[in-house]
């Protein structure tokens, strides 16, 4: 997986995260902070500098106002958000994403394309 899949892939990854926080805060009313979390979470995943700009705070005020929501939010975003959304990981799950990104880079560095699903996968199976 080369930047432009891996963006591609992040953003999809929100997106479906977005989705699901959407449809469960459907029945809530109009106006609800939640619900407009959730409508900003859609909004934020629209484009990269979106998610760039807007997604760390949004994740930050879901994991502090909302922290029963926060097992929802997929934790590869977290290390691709990074910044403060880091402190949401565990110090394993930053050594695994390093070794991750060290594995991509190597990979880009030979000219190939690394399958991130399996890196991971891989990663954590040893763990």
């Amino acid at each position: 997986m080369n930047d432009e899949q891996y963006l591609q892939h992040s953003l999809d990854t929100w997106r479906e995260f977005a989705a699901i926080m959407v449809r469960r805060c459907a029945s809530l009313t109009e106006g609800d902070p939640l619900a407009e979390l959730a409508a900003a979470c859609q909004r934020a995943g629209e484009d990269s500098g979106h998610l760039y700009r807007d997604g760390p705070e949004l994740v930050n005020r879901l994991f502090t106002a909302y922290p029963e929501f926060a097992p929802t939010v997929p934790r590869e975003l977290l290390w691709f958000l990074g910044g403060e959304c880091l402190h949401y990981l565990t110090d394993e799950e930053i050594a695994g994403y390093q070794q991750v990104d060290e594995a991509r880079d190597e990979a880009a560095a030979r000219g190939e394309v690394i399958d991130l699903a399996a890196a991971r996968a891989k990663l954590l199976k040893g763990q």
